[in-house]
């Protein structure tokens, strides 16, 4: 059974950069990809980034592309999302997720539908 803990969540000032991190234990050498949502107060959970294990191949919602980065350690089966230039926009409970399907469109991991499992969710606060 996989495991997803989040950490690295926080307050930082508009402008700032934070770094969350999502390990990832139990996971199968077959599991296919990651992602990052985030729900902010009174809305619905969004898509933010994908990476495949693999590959590397990484997709970006377009209200981040740019300022995030997701990036992967293989060997510490761990998710890194590197958040710069953060919006008080950006203020939301970020959640990692992975997934066992396999699909050869980028497009399908943006998706909720994708993913098998969640991690519990590390909250991001950006204010002044």
């Amino acid at each position: 059974q996989v495991q997803l803990i989040e950490s690295g969540g926080g307050l930082v000032r508009p402008g700032g950069s934070l770094r969350v991190s999502c390990a990832a234990s139990g996971r199968a050498v077959s599991d296919s990809a990651m992602a990052w949502f985030r729900q902010a107060p009174g809305k619905e959970r969004g898509f933010v980034a994908s990476i495949r294990w693999n590959s590397g191949t990484t997709f970006y919602a377009d209200t981040v592309k740019g300022r995030f980065t997701i990036s992967r350690d293989n060997a510490e089966n761990t998710v890194y999302l590197q958040m710069n230039s953060l919006k008080p926009e950006d203020t939301a409970v970020y959640y990692c997720a992975g997934s066992r399907k396999v699909s050869t469109s980028t497009y399908y991991y943006t998706g909720e539908a994708a993913y098998d499992y969640w991690g519990q969710g590390t909250q991001v606060t950006v204010s002044s």
